[in-house]
């Protein structure tokens, strides 16, 4: 069953952000955008990559009202340390979320059974506390912050502009389409 359209599931945890244990909860992601980045575990290949190419893109985020939640099994303790023992780890400014219980991971679905780690799961939230896009890949198939960040434009225009919707590969300032009868069979 798709998470598209179902509201996040209640949560709370520790998560390490910018030198400081921090606690986030569902209730925090009250009203505003927000992007679970789950990933399978720190001190790892592929995941730095990713976060790190996540760092460079979270203040064009921020820009648009979206706050950022890495997600893995660990703990907020082994994000510290992995903060402080990577450079591409120490450019993170956004939440890395400690979720050593699984729970968050399996609210989203994307807990690998039988090895308490997470699968390379994207969720965009809405304000409203609705997934809206959901994205999950293979263990060696690394994620693109630039790509998301185009999803996260497109999302919240259709957010603001009902009847509208963003065709393939839509960037921002481009043409939408209002579905309607007379377009059936014309594009």
């Amino acid at each position: 069953m798709s998470l598209i359209n179902t509201p996040i599931k209640p949560f709370k945890t520790t998560a390490f952000k910018e030198g400081k244990f921090v606690e986030v909860s569902d209730a925090d992601l009250k009203g505003k955008w927000s992007i679970f980045f789950f990933y399978p575990a720190d001190f790892t290949f592929v995941c730095p990559t990713e976060l790190g190419d996540m760092a460079d893109v979270y203040p064009e985020f921020q820009k648009l009202g979206v706050e950022v939640y890495s997600v893995s099994t660990d703990t907020h303790f082994t994000h510290k340390a992995w903060h402080d023992a990577s450079d591409t780890i120490a450019k993170i400014k956004y939440f890395m979320l400690g979720d050593a219980s699984g729970a968050i991971t399996t609210n989203f679905d994307v807990m690998r059974a039988g090895q308490g780690l997470a699968d390379r799961g994207t969720f965009l939230v809405d304000p409203d506390g609705i997934i809206q896009v959901v994205e999950v890949t293979a263990e060696g198939i690394g994620r693109d912050a630039t790509d998301l960040l185009r999803k996260v434009k497109a999302a919240q225009y259709v957010a603001a502009h009902p009847g509208q919707v963003c065709p393939a590969k839509w960037e921002e300032g481009a043409a939408t389409l209002a579905p309607s009868l007379e377009l059936v069979g014309k594009i």
